[in-house]
């Protein structure tokens, strides 16, 4: 499946849309080495007995192996996680790059200590010593001739940033966070929940008035606000010591300004998805479930535009899943960057995916408008040729 800066996955309920979004996130807690129940909960990944985490058609299965190909990665990159059934044992994994893999390493290898002295070398090879499998660690011994030393850290963060998935979260707001403002999540600065979002706000607002820029982050989110029609401004509070907990808004219609609690649903919906989107301290990937939670349709369809547009300008990559229609005509097919993909069951019950652009959408006659049937939205294209996903 391959996927682009703003991806929408819709189809019936059961389809798989979430477990793809699962899978993202289990090679991203891998990544990070946060595979303990207590880590995998707040990036929002479902938790039970490891035999129904597993895949349910193959028998016997023990392992789950999640492949990735990422852009700034010549091979792909196979995570193969275990589970022993035992009480109280937590999944662990090995990493595997594929088989270009040696000719990556080399490469990789070759930027890294090039025009370094013994000392400034990084340790490279204890870095990759704990991902690559033996062949490859042979290989990679062989290409260093010995010379690897202790690691300074900026090459051990190279590497790293090759995998920006390892703050992958699948974020679900609710009512009640996004309310209560006193309430912080595990994961800062934003929980998956809402968590955190007048915190994150006030450091965004502290960040803005130190900042140059003619349009600041915060003045974004004031200015993308106005997809509400009644929306005049809203005030928060910069310091952070701050004893109550609370924002102000101002309806244009009102004399009197209200706070979070009495505010829209809706409202704090739209506020999380854009604080999530432009902030520089929320996770460069990630993911929200169910994004029309709370929204009318045609506030779905501003919102996708807008969130399209931040996502560009401040380098976010987004997954989305919807059931609502008007999700889709906020996307724009003749933009690369912008992918819906369409998620639904085979004969055999796996899940895969179809990605439907200008060149295969469903096409109608010249004199009657194009309709996309109940059917098309909930992902049943028995018609259409897929592509296996899962």
């Amino acid at each position: 499946m391959e996927v682009g800066r703003f991806n929408v996955l819709i189809g019936e309920n059961g389809c798989g849309k979430s477990n793809i979004l699962e899978a993202i996130t289990l090679a991203g807690a891998a990544e990070a080495d946060k595979l303990d129940e207590e880590f995998l909960v707040p990036r929002g990944i479902r938790i039970t007995e490891p035999q129904f985490m597993r895949s349910a058609f193959e028998l016997n299965q023990q392992d789950i192996s999640i492949v990735l190909q990422l852009k700034n990665l010549d091979v792909p990159v196979e995570y193969i996680l275990e589970n022993k059934n035992e009480a109280y044992s937590k999944w662990e994994f090995n990493r595997l790059f594929g088989k270009n893999a040696k000719e990556f390493i080399k490469e990789l290898i070759k930027d890294s200590i090039e025009g370094k002295t013994k000392q400034e070398k990084a340790s490279i090879f204890r870095f990759l010593d704990e991902i690559l499998n033996e062949d490859l660690k042979k290989f990679i011994k062989q290409s260093m001739s010995g010379e690897a030393t202790q690691s300074a850290s900026d090459n051990i963060e190279k590497i790293s940033k090759k995998f920006p998935f390892k703050k992958f979260l699948i974020y679900a707001p609710e009512n009640t966070a996004l309310r209560n403002f006193e309430q912080e999540g595990q994961i800062q600065p934003l929980g998956i929940n809402g968590q955190g979002l007048l915190k994150l706000l006030q450091v965004i607002k502290k960040q803005s008035a130190d900042s140059t820029e003619e349009l600041t982050a915060f003045g974004e989110i004031q200015q993308s606000l106005a997809l509400f029609d009644w929306y005049e401004k809203m005030e928060v509070s910069s310091d952070l010591s701050q004893p109550e907990q609370k924002i102000t808004i101002k309806d244009r219609y009102l004399a009197d300004v209200f706070d979070q609690r009495n505010a829209n649903e809706g409202f704090l919906f739209v506020l999380f998805y854009i604080t999530l989107i432009v902030s520089k301290d929320t996770p460069q990937i990630f993911a929200i479930d169910n994004i029309d939670t709370s929204l009318n349709p045609t506030l779905c369809t501003k919102l996708i535009t807008e969130l399209t547009r931040l996502a560009k300008k401040y380098d976010k990559q987004i997954f989305i899943t919807t059931h609502n229609p008007a999700i889709l005509d906020g996307i724009d097919l003749n933009d690369d960057q912008q992918r819906l993909l369409i998620i639904s069951r085979n004969q055999k019950g796996h899940t895969r995916c179809k990605r439907i652009d200008l060149n295969n959408k469903p096409q109608s006659s010249i004199d009657e408008p194009l309709v996309l049937s109940d059917a098309f939205l909930r992902g049943d294209l028995s018609d259409l040729p897929m592509q296996e996903a899962i």
